[in-house]
């Protein structure tokens, strides 16, 4: 899925906003995620390697943001299933990890 400079930008915006309404500290994630902190600062960037880690990164924050009783910040690009999107790796976002 290749985002334009736009989608990108909003993109950052939301998985940052979900972010902070989640109340969660960079190495709460870190750790849940199997990951570090600096690794979770690149996603919220989208400064990956797979494509498939904000998808799991935007997974895990709704579900700590629904745990809570709140509603997420819709997601312009992030949307629906990740299941419609072929090209995405199935099982590495059903693990919800962003190890390798």
């Amino acid at each position: 899925m290749s985002l334009t400079i736009s989608e990108e930008q909003a993109t950052r915006k939301e998985l940052q906003a979900n972010f902070k309404l989640s109340g969660l500290t960079v190495d709460q994630v870190a750790a849940d995620l199997q990951t570090t902190p600096d690794y979770v600062d690149a996603v919220l960037e989208l400064r990956v390697s797979r494509i498939e880690d904000p998808w799991i990164l935007r997974n895990y924050l709704n579900a700590a943001i629904q745990a809570q009783q709140q509603q997420t910040i819709p997601y312009s690009r992030l949307n629906g299933s990740p299941l419609r999107h072929w090209f995405l790796n199935q099982g590495r976002i059903r693990r919800g990890s962003l190890a390798d």
